[in-house]
């Protein structure tokens, strides 16, 4: 029934009753007495009520659509608002419901080809600061040796200053470097570069420690790529903004199938702060791959980020996939 015929043979209920109190043996006087306002008035309140709740009743579906789409968000995939009934509300939550599944999908493309962008656009910079100025500043290194064997004391305790200052630059540069392109993950695999990221990471300050649990299922070199950028986003906020003294990094199986990765602090949490760029932009790549994203308060506090892939095998017919599959291999 549609919703139009719904109200109106609701109304019409009411109506209906309203005309049957009227034919009874209830009389009104004229003036009308102080009882017959009372019963009057009472009856009237009752029909309104009795309205309210049937109308409240008529429109409830119309309700769970109009919360379902004040809370529905693309990067946060939920359950889709149940489909119940004939006309235009059903009508209306089914066009809904594909509406979420296209847009969806076509965040899925854009994102794809953004992050391949992305991804290409961070190997172009790495290379260019290794071969332009990681090759500058060695030469540099070289000149100012070659000027300190040849210049009194006094000159030469400088220069071999200049040379310490070029050569923590150099250092800088080259962890900038792979940072932008994980050379280790391309030549030795997702185990080795998560173990070089915690090592990275790790200071007097902050202890970071790797545990990768053995035999894990084989993963797509784009799903590789997206667990190792989601460590380095977690880490990177563990370290500049949790106030953390520990930091743990679980890659492990699940017990469905599937792989997890969890990064896990000790800091004081998210707090009531909004996502920032770096979430989102996880739950972009988590989406991409087809895995469940869940950043939110740890067992004892702090913070955790944990990314599941239930389908490994799977993740390659994801759009957007395998350009950046093949955006990995070509850099190998």
């Amino acid at each position: 029934m549609s919703l139009y015929w719904r109200i109106f043979l609701l109304n019409a209920g009411v109506l209906t009753v309203a005309v049957a109190l009227l034919l009874g043996p209830v009389t009104v006087s004229t003036p009308v007495l102080f009882g017959e306002a009372l019963v009057l008035l009472g009856g009237l309140a009752a029909m309104l009520v009795v309205n309210a709740v049937l109308l409240k009743v008529g429109l409830a579906p119309l309700a769970r659509l109009n919360r379902a789409m004040a809370t529905a968000d693309l990067l946060k995939p939920a359950t889709r608002p149940t489909v119940s009934g004939g006309g235009e509300v059903a009508g209306l939550t089914r066009t809904f419901n594909a509406m979420l599944d296209r847009l969806e999908a076509e965040r899925a493309i854009s994102s794809g080809r953004v992050l391949t962008a992305l991804e290409a656009e961070r190997k172009r910079i790495a290379q260019e600061l290794h071969d332009e100025i990681g090759q500058t500043l060695t030469a540099v290194l070289l000149q100012l040796k070659h000027a300190a064997d040849r210049v009194p004391e006094p000159v030469r305790t400088d220069l071999h200053q200049a040379q310490e200052t070029t050569r923590a630059s150099l250092d800088e540069i080259r962890r900038i470097a792979r940072r932008l392109r994980p050379g280790v993950l391309e030549e030795l695999g997702l185990h080795s570069a998560l173990r070089s990221l915690a090592a990275e990471f790790t200071t007097p300050r902050l202890g970071v420690t790797a545990h990768i649990t053995p035999g894990l299922p084989h993963l797509d070199p784009a799903a590789e790529l997206v667990l190792y950028r989601v460590a380095q986003e977690g880490l990177t906020n563990a370290a500049r903004h949790s106030g953390a003294t520990r930091v743990e990094v679980h890659l492990r199986p699940l017990p469905r199938g599937g792989v997890g990765l969890l990064v896990r602090d000790n800091g004081h949490g998210l707090g009531e702060a909004p996502e920032g760029a770096g979430i989102r932009g996880m739950r972009e790549r988590a989406l991409l791959i087809g895995a469940e994203l869940h950043v939110g308060a740890g067992p004892q506090g702090g913070a955790q980020v944990r990314i599941e892939i239930t389908d490994p095998a799977g993740i390659t017919d994801i759009a957007g996939i395998a350009n950046i599959a093949d955006t990995t291999r070509a850099t190998r």
